[in-house]
């Protein structure tokens, strides 16, 4: 049980990562990042879940964790706008 939270941890952190790259290059810094990447990954499997597909194996957990957290990225990055900042 312990492992497997690890685990849901470690592919979080590199979905949060991997997020950061594919929106626009950069995210808000690792932490941050990770913290989306673990968020993502709820929300990514949530989001596949109600497609009605499952995720497999690592590589289907990694890919659905990845787009959950670019789904998620883009959701915090228009609430955090950059709008009235010199």
């Amino acid at each position: 049980m312990l492992g497997s939270g690890i685990w849901f941890l470690i592919i979080g952190a590199v979905a949060g990562w991997a997020a950061g790259k594919v929106t626009r290059g950069h995210g808000f810094g690792i932490w941050v990042d990770m913290i989306v990447g673990i968020i993502g990954a709820y929300v990514g499997g949530f989001a596949i879940s109600l497609l009605g597909f499952s995720a497999y194996g690592t590589i289907g957990q990694l890919i659905t964790s990845i787009i959950g957290a670019v789904i998620f990225l883009a959701v915090v990055r228009m609430f955090s706008g950059s709008s009235g900042k010199a």
